[in-house]
């Protein structure tokens, strides 16, 4: 495909207001914007040539198609330049096992929740937010943060009204999220609410909503209303109680109601596991949880520690795991950033975060997570799109990083290791229905470059490269994706993928700059049987 027939592809990310029903659209849809969509079956026995069998039923389970980017389609004809900085020669190994499951609606942001009341930013105008999520592909909008719990339902009010959530913004959200391929996840007032304005509040918004709702959380970050609404007497059991009496409120008068929950701050193995263990008269659907890398107004709060390897989200995951899974339920990290406070400028709206947040979604998925809603709104430093009431001022760092993620698709983690020991740098694959495998490697060194070959054991059909680069790991301006700057509604204008550096029977050698991240996607698998 030649430069401008990609640019009339990628032109805009528009798609058209959907019903209840929501499939996963091919990529060529993600990127072109077209409206049409379709379901994709389930992966059936797709082999790597010999050294291969039949994937395990596990896996293809776990496994989902995805379609590779429009320009991946064709043959890519322009080779990846050699990189300038110092090369680090590095081997690929693939095991051929599941690590994982990389499902559908894994990626999601999350606003607080006077957003949608005060800054008309969630309505049938705003088309251009609404292409900059479905460029993300299927995603979860969550409304949520602390200000959930300072905003009474008030079923007579005037709508966009501080303090206050109506009829009136609901219908607004409804409208908003039918311009989208996204669900919801919709915060419920705890702290200063009752169980029956909350059981109101709720009935609307599933009769407006439906099952475009993955669930209501009740409260936001309640292990920390010792702080704020409950000065005396706070623990885990008078919040159990408080918050039993909402659910039971709320389920009476909508007994579909999805109940996830607790939505804590911090605290995994005292609050979350605990909350999610005792199940006395307790049901919910979703395990949920917040987390941030560190505090934005400390000290350590540097783009150096930022792109670290980061052993707590790992803990964390290993432990909602086992209490998800106890449960037969999935869990869900759906309030997360950076660093708290809006973040740390200039790191959390560096390049950094977008090489961060690949590693970050990496780790959850990794670790066990349906799903990762990060964290924005308004100028704050770490938000991914930055807006100014219902204007879309600039796609920050973040989201490129967001993009590159979601463009390795829905399917099987694939254990695979990086030879280069002591170096910056992590790499990870998915294994996708459309016979595609498709591999990621985030270089944080700021320096060196890594020259990878991989030997998949059977030969490669079609191999094609995409680049994410920034200038440094502090630069806020000048990110692109193969060549190709974000748009405020969406859009984007993709170069040509290059073409590996070589490609020779089973063995693929590739390039991965300093400061970048690539997605390789190679064309492997045959299906059979």
């Amino acid at each position: 495909m030649s430069k401008s027939e990609t640019d009339q592809t990628l032109e805009t990310a528009h798609r058209p207001a959907h019903a209840s029903s929501f499939h996963q659209p091919s990529r060529r849809t993600l990127l072109s914007g077209l409206g049409a969509t379709m379901a994709l079956p389930l992966l059936e026995g797709y082999a790597l040539g010999s050294q291969i069998d039949t994937i395990p039923e596990s896996v293809s389970e776990a496994a989902q198609e995805t379609d590779v980017s429009t320009a991946a389609q064709t043959v890519a004809t322009v080779t990846q330049p050699i990189p300038t900085a110092v090369q680090t020669v590095a081997t690929a190994t693939l095991t051929v096992q599941s690590a994982g499951g990389l499902p559908d609606y894994f990626l999601g942001l999350s606003y607080e929740k006077v957003t949608f009341v005060t800054e008309s930013l969630f309505t049938a105008a705003n088309t251009s937010l609404a292409g900059l999520l479905n460029r993300l592909g299927n995603g979860v909008l969550r409304l949520g943060g602390n200000s959930v719990d300072q905003t009474l339902w008030t079923p007579d009010g005037p709508g966009n009204t501080s303090g206050q959530v109506s009829p009136v913004d609901v219908d607004n959200l409804a409208a908003f999220v039918a311009l989208t391929n996204w669900k919801v996840l919709y915060g419920v007032n705890l702290g200063t609410s009752t169980p029956d304005l909350a059981a109101a509040e709720v009935a609307y918004v599933q009769s407006k909503l439906g099952d475009i709702l993955i669930g209501f959380e009740i409260g936001n970050e309640p292990d920390e209303y010792s702080l704020t609404y409950y000065p005396t007497g706070w623990d885990l059991t008078v919040f159990e109680t408080l918050w039993q009496q909402f659910r039971s409120a709320i389920v009476a008068v909508t007994p579909s109601a999805i109940i996830a929950g607790p939505a804590t701050g911090g605290h995994v193995t005292t609050w979350t596991v605990p909350f999610s263990q005792d199940t006395t008269g307790k049901l919910i659907s979703l395990v949920t949880q917040h987390y941030y890398r560190g505090n934005g107004h400390s000290a350590n709060a540097t783009v150096k520690n930022l792109v670290s390897p980061d052993p707590n989200i790992i803990a964390d995951c290993v432990a909602l795991k086992s209490a998800a899974s106890a449960l037969n339920i999935p869990f869900r990290i759906t309030e997360t950033n950076s660093y708290l406070y809006g973040g740390s400028p200039g790191v959390s709206n560096a390049f950094a975060s977008a090489l961060w947040v690949i590693d970050h979604l990496f780790n959850i998925a990794l670790g066990g997570g349906s799903g990762v809603n990060m964290q924005g709104g308004d100028s704050s430093a770490y938000t991914p799109i930055a807006n100014s009431g219902s204007t879309i001022l600039k796609v920050r760092p973040e989201y490129y990083g967001l993009l590159l993620f979601s463009l390795a698709g829905q399917g099987t983690l694939m254990p695979i290791t990086l030879s280069a020991s002591g170096f910056r740098a992590t790499i990870y694959a998915v294994l996708t229905t459309s016979g595609t495998l498709n591999i990621i490697v985030n270089n944080k060194e700021v320096y060196q470059s890594l020259n990878i070959t991989f030997d998949c054991g059977v030969t490669i059909k079609g191999a094609d490269l995409f680049e994410l680069r920034g200038t440094s790991l502090d630069a806020t301006i000048d990110q692109t994706l193969q060549g190709g700057i974000v748009a405020t509604n969406g859009s984007i204008n993709l170069d040509t993928p290059y073409a590996p550096a070589s490609v020779s029977g089973s063995q693929v050698n590739f390039y991965v700059p300093a400061i970048s991240a690539v997605l390789l996607q190679l064309k492997v698998f045959t299906k059979h049987g």
